[in-house]
């Protein structure tokens, strides 16, 4: 599941446990909504991981390509 899956499923649970007054169902939806946002912010931390090895490894591959066509 991913994280706007989790929140989507969350905001139905917390939705239900305020309209039924059950406070457990409430707060399992709140946690839903949190482990969510969490994933969706993870995802977006490896993702500019990624962009940033991807840029180190081009600007590697850039200076060892200059320093061959120098000799």
């Amino acid at each position: 599941m991913d994280g706007l899956d989790d929140k989507l499923k969350g905001s139905a649970k917390e939705m239900a446990g305020k309209v039924t007054g059950n406070q457990e169902l409430e707060a399992e939806g709140k946690t839903d909504q949190m482990a969510g946002e969490l994933k969706e912010e993870a995802g977006e931390v490896k993702e500019n991981v990624g962009n940033k090895v991807n840029d180190m490894l081009d600007s590697a591959k850039d200076k060892l390509e200059g320093d061959k066509d120098e000799k």
